[in-house]
């Protein structure tokens, strides 16, 4: 099941809500050729210049980060990042872009912490991947690390971790950890399938998002998030007050 089965949902649909609302996507996948987003450049540009017609002022791009598969560095992104700006200088596409990663928590990242090298963004947030599959043992220890050693963790797309389904709770307690909750917008049509949309919206009712991301990696996620503008509970989202998008 993807977005496109929302086509046929018979359900409200709202005026498409104004970006600009939002001003900054946290969560993308636009440095060409590094992990499994953007292929080219020209891909990367088409892309933000989409994002700036949808309203969006800011972007801040996050590659894969994972040791045994997208081995990217703070080199390999912010030069990544270099040449994306240079070719949206060239073309007069004005929107700010910045790059930081999305960090898979396995057992090589909890060491680097300390090392201070990790990208981050905003008020020295950093993003992070769950894997799919169960809860890592490490994952306590890991947020205590981080916020120890001055980061402000960000969880990524939580609703589409299915371990944590029949266990709501888990949720709370990361929020009340001090770990922040980033939904991806697809997710509010279905793209990850309804159980993930399900969780998605009981989050939004219990309060417990406070950054929203795209998760953008190819055009057709884009027409995804157009669709998602449409639904009501991303207008209940973005007029919560608590999403903190703007403030970066």
């Amino acid at each position: 099941m993807s977005w496109l089965s929302n086509l046929f949902k018979k359900e409200p649909a709202l005026e498409p809500a104004d970006l600009s609302l939002l001003k900054t996507d946290v969560h993308s996948h636009l440095i060409p050729s590094i992990d499994d987003g953007s292929k080219s450049l020209e891909d990367s540009i088409n892309m933000i210049r989409t994002f700036k017609e949808m309203g969006y002022q800011k972007i801040i791009t996050t590659p894969h980060v994972m040791s045994d598969f997208y081995k990217n560095t703070p080199e390999t992104i912010l030069g990544g990042l270099e040449k994306v700006k240079n070719e949206l200088k060239r073309q007069n596409i004005d929107i700010e872009v910045e790059a930081a990663a999305e960090y898979y928590l396995d057992e090589t990242l909890e060491p680097q912490v300390k090392g201070g090298k990790l990208l981050t963004f905003g008020k020295n947030y950093l993003l992070f991947e769950l894997p799919f599959m169960s809860e890592p043992p490490n994952l306590a220890s890991f947020i205590f690390e981080l916020q120890t050693n001055g980061y402000t963790p960000i969880l990524a797309h939580p609703e589409r971790y299915g371990f944590y389904y029949k266990e709501f709770e888990k949720y709370k307690e990361l929020s009340e950890k001090g770990v922040h909750l980033q939904l991806n917008i697809l997710s509010l049509v279905g793209h990850y399938g309804p159980e993930a949309q399900k969780i998605a919206e009981r989050l939004i009712d219990e309060g417990l998002i406070t950054f929203l991301g795209s998760d953008c990696h190819n055009v057709m996620h884009q027409q995804g998030l157009q669709l998602a503008r449409t639904k009501p509970y991303f207008h209940k989202l973005l007029t919560s007050g608590r999403l903190k998008n703007l403030e970066l």
